[in-house]
């Protein structure tokens, strides 16, 4: 059964800097593309961006420039950097694991979330 960890959240200034881990277990990781979505208290779930088996990255516009996933196959561990933090990313980040890119919001596995609190 895939497990996902998520870990490095915490309490950052804004323009600060954050590097969100996501470690893989239980299958070969190289088999699922990756994912990483945010949820804010009272807000929808927002997708932050993916990257896919290959290493090839998608983001959806409003994440391009300050959002930055990879992935270390070699550790089994995805990543999720965040630039220029603002308030308004408070969140809990959530990674997922699919095997598509494309359906990544119907991911079949989900980690239990980290949270991201941006505040001076």
């Amino acid at each position: 059964q895939v497990q996902l960890v998520e870990s490095g959240g915490g309490l950052v200034r804004p323009g600060g800097s954050l590097r969100l881990s996501c470690e893989f277990s239980g299958d070969t990781f190289t088999s699922y593309a990756m994912g990483w979505f945010r949820q804010a208290p009272g807000k929808e779930q927002e997708f932050c961006g993916g990257i896919n088996k290959r290493g090839v990255t998608y983001y959806p516009e409003p994440m391009k420039g300050r959002f930055t996933v990879s992935r270390d196959n070699a550790k089994n561990t995805a990543y999720l950097q965040i630039f220029n933090l603002k308030p308004e990313d408070t969140a809990v980040y959530y990674c997922a694991a699919a095997t598509n890119l494309a359906t990544m919001s119907d991911a079949e596995y989900w980690g239990q979330g980290t949270q991201v609190t941006v505040s001076s």
